[in-house]
Formats: C-alpha cells, sequence, structure tokens
C-alpha cells in the first residue's frame, strides 16, 4: 500500500517535471446596471386593490422652492434627513381596482419633464395592466406632473378612459381668459394642460365633478384647493379601510410635515395651501387612516401622527 509519504512524493516529481504555464487572470468586469426594479406597490384596501406606480423622480432644489421660510433654514432641515442639496423627488400614481371599474388617480409626466420620469406606463405594464385596461382617470389637479401622461406621441395613452376633473379646476385650466392672463411658469402650465386635456374632450371622453363629490362610482373626493383652484384629494373606503389620495397636499415628507406653514412655489395660492395642509394633517391624525402622496418618497403610502414637533410621516411597512 503507497504511504502519504510516497503519494505526495510522486505528485511533487510531476509538477517539477510538467512546464510552467503561468495563470490566466481575466477579470470579469460588469457594467453597472443603473436601473431600479419596476416601480410598483400593490396593496389591499378592505375589497380593493391599489397599485402604487412611480413615473420616476426628479432632482429639486426644494430648499430654493419652499417658501415662509428662510433657504438656509430648509436646508438645514433637508441635510439633517440626510438629503443633498437637489432632493431626489418621486413622482407618484395610483390604480385602484374595485372589481368593477380599473381608476388610475394621475398620469404622471409623460415626455414633459426629463428622462428621469415618465415611466408611468411602463410600470403599469410591470404591473400586470395595459393601457386599454383603464376605464378611468381621474385627476387630483392639472398640473404637468399629473396630466402630461395623458397624451403619447400624439395620441390619448388611456383609450378606453374618460378623464375626470374637478369641475373648478377644469373651468380655471381650460379657460383661455385664463391662459392669456397668466405669465411665466404658469402660462407653460396652460399650454401643457391644453395639449393634454383638449384631446379627450374633443374625443368626448371628459368629465367633471363637484367640489366633495365622486368622481366615478366606488371612490369619494375632498375639495383641498390652494396648491391649485380645484385640487381635490380622492377617497377610496372598502370593509372599513379607508385611504386617501393626497395630490400634492405635502412636496417631500420632511419639512412640510413639522412646519405646515411652509408653502411651495408651485402653490397657485399659497396662503389657501398652507391652511388646506393643516386641514389635511389633522383629518389624517384622527382618521388614523392611510395617505398616499404624489411626491412623497415612492410608493407615497403611509400614516400621519402627532409628534414632539409637529406631524410625522410613517411610511407603510412592506408587505
Amino acid at each position: 500500500m503507497p504511504s502519504r509519504r510516497s503519494i505526495l512524493k510522486t505528485a511533487l516529481s510531476g509538477l517539477i517535471a510538467a512546464p510552467f504555464v503561468a495563470p490566466s487572470i481575466a477579470f470579469a468586469k460588469a457594467p453597472y446596471a443603473v436601473d431600479q426594479a419596476p416601480g410598483f406597490y400593490r396593496l389591499k384596501i378592505g375589497s380593493a386593490e391599489v397599485t402604487a406606480l412611480s413615473d420616476g423622480t426628479v432632482a429639486l432644489p426644494l430648499a430654493k422652492l419652499y417658501t415662509n421660510t428662510s433657504e438656509q433654514h430648509a436646508q438645514s432641515v433637508l441635510n439633517d434627513a440626510f438629503l443633498p442639496e437637489l432632493v431626489p423627488t418621486s413622482v407618484n400614481a395610483f390604480l385602484v381596482n374595485t372589481g368593477e371599474r380599473l381608476v388610475l388617480i394621475d398620469a404622471g409626466t409623460g415626455a414633459y419633464l426629463g428622462p428621469s420620469l415618465g415611466k408611468l406606463v411602463s410600470n403599469i405594464e410591470a404591473s400586470g395592466y395595459k393601457m386599454d385596461d383603464i376605464d378611468d382617470v381621474v385627476l387630483t389637479h392639472i398640473h404637468t406632473d399629473h396630466s402630461g401622461g395623458l397624451m403619447s406621441n400624439g395620441k390619448r395613452t388611456f383609450p378606453n378612459a374618460t378623464l375626470r376633473v374637478n369641475e373648478r379646476e377644469a373651468k380655471f385650466w381650460l379657460s383661455a381668459v385664463n391662459a392669456k392672463a397668466a405669465t411665466g411658469i404658469v402660462k407653460q402650465h396652460f399650454g401643457e394642460a391644453d395639449q393634454c386635456v383638449t384631446p379627450y374632450v374633443e374625443a368626448g371622453k371628459f368629465g367633471t365633478f363637484a367640489d366633495n363629490a365622486a368622481p366615478v362610482p366606488g371612490l369619494g373626493s375632498i375639495l383641498y384647493a390652494g396648491h391649485t383652484p380645484g385640487h381635490s384629494a380622492i377617497t377610496l373606503e372598502s370593509e372599513g379601510q379607508k385611504i386617501v389620495f393626497w395630490g400634492d397636499i405635502t412636496h417631500g415628507d420632511i419639512l412640510q410635515f413639522d412646519e405646515p406653514g411652509v408653502a411651495i412655489e408651485f402653490d397657485i395660492d399659497q396662503k389657501a395651501a398652507v391652511t388646506t395642509r393643516d386641514i389635511a394633517l389633522k383629518r389624517a391624525v384622527e382618521g388614523k387612516y392611510l395617505v398616499a402622496g404624489a411626491h412623497i418618497a415612492f410608493p407615497g403610502i403611509g400614516h400621519v401622527r402627532k409628534d414632539s414637533m409637529n406631524f410625522d410621516w410613517l411610511p407603510v411597512n412592506y408587505a
């Protein structure tokens, strides 16, 4: 029987006899995978299904855009929350399947606001739905980051859907007199509203709803005017559960919860927007219902509670 020593000696002699071949060193460097996973998050509200959809994020200098405060103070608060000067700000939309109809709440930015946005259609498809499936599109308001996705390549993105907007919101944005009188970025918003909303009007696929009225069966609304004249939250209640789709009650989930008196340049009536925000925050605390925000870090769903500072945002626990 060969000994351990003889086996080792034989092996070593083979290594010595064999010619030396330098090892081939190959570094398998993979390119960076830049994209996130498809941006959708699903949960149940009673018997209804809610799918949060990301249209993407846009880097905004929020400290410069907030009003009723100083830029230095706002930036300090954002820095304390580990946010940079250019804050990646979510643009969220929400798809509600009531079992009877499929309703999209807000329509994203489309091609209007750059390549980091405009992801809504691909994320709807990734979530398992098609544009043709959507019965209604309900807008919280007609700013371009909520209505820009209504059109794609000159055609209605949601060909079978009826577009539904608060009646005072529609009256404001579709007025030629108002459009002519507008200046600056607001004038641009009027032009974009015409491009995105008017094709639905002309196709007979447009309807309005009154203040605090149901936009479609199964959903309600709350007039939270200020950000725009007809800005409305959309409500869903099922089997004792409730969620309120806030629209633009807040921009971000830090400063305006602790300091509801801080407005933003995008508010058409900043004083009214501040009053509305305070009411919405207090109602969310008292009602203990879920809230979905258009510009709160994706998926933008959570609760509001009181804390030692003022209000606090608690994102939904992943499930």
